[in-house]
């Protein structure tokens, strides 16, 4: 007989575990609030996956939590990656997220060991280099030779979210495929960016400057890429961000029906 538990994994569409990140909302409140910015779970619902969140997993649950879901899409912060995770010391100015950084350090290599298709966007892609051995610069803009990646002083998100510089493509990868070409423009929002680039991964997208802007993971089953810009922003009218989020949605399914369910 079938359970109700996979019964109800039969009915749904393919579940994508989205982390949340935690922090502190209202002075008043002593305590802190699991949140997720909605324009992920939007784009991710727009190509037929259901976002779920787990607010209380740690490291410990992420075997388990791995075998419910579909897909993993790691997503952008405003909080850092704490420099201690790759031999540094926080700035005094970092906002950081402990509980998802132990999380998600644990959850990267899980995802890809097991097959589970990892999608890892801005700190998502840095959580990636940093669980597999990486480092970052923790100021871009403070590095000489590069540029400043942070989003315009402007309050206003389709200002924040313009298209900012153009990346470069590795040929034959499937980032030139979703461009249709060897460039792309993209938007740019990010303090942190990739310093030493971890074993495992291959670097395919870079900005004018050099800095890497989107990696694949080598030893993957499946898919398992990082961006650094933000596709989930008004995807559909972007043809390069939206056929990434196609893709992964193809890769979820996949992922699904290679279990069994349907």
């Amino acid at each position: 007989m079938e359970s109700v538990h996979d019964t109800v994994m039969r009915a749904t569409k393919p579940l994508v575990w989205l982390p949340a990140c935690h922090r502190h909302l209202d002075l008043s409140d002593p305590g802190s609030y699991s949140v997720l910015a909605d324009r992920y779970a939007s784009a991710v619902t727009a190509v037929g996956l259901q976002p779920v969140s787990f607010p209380m997993a740690q490291a410990d649950d992420v075997p388990a939590l791995l075998s419910l879901v579909d897909g993993v899409l790691l997503t952008g912060s405003p909080s850092n990656v704490d420099a201690s995770r790759f031999g540094g010391q926080a700035l005094a100015t970092d906002l950081l997220d402990p509980r998802r950084d132990a999380l998600t350090m644990a959850l990267v290599p899980a995802a890809i060991a097991s097959g589970t298709p990892l999608f890892g966007v801005c700190r998502g892609m840095q959580e990636m280099n940093v669980a597999l051995g990486g480092s970052l610069h923790q100021r871009v803009d403070e590095v000489p030779g590069l540029m400043n990646h942070r989003e315009p002083d402007d309050e206003d998100p389709a200002v924040q979210f313009a298209l900012a510089h153009q990346v470069r493509l590795a040929p034959g990868s499937v980032f030139a495929r979703w461009a249709d070409g060897a460039t792309a423009r993209v938007n740019s929002l990010h303090g942190q960016g990739v310093r030493r680039l971890a074993p495992g991964l291959s670097a395919e997208a870079h900005a004018p400057d050099g800095l890497i802007e989107g990696v694949r993971a080598t030893g993957a089953q499946t898919f398992a890429i990082g961006v650094q810009w933000h596709p989930e922003w008004h995807h559909a009218a972007y043809p390069f961000y939206e056929r990434s989020f196609q893709d992964f949605a193809q890769a979820c399914t996949q992922h699904r029906l290679g279990r069994g369910r349907n």
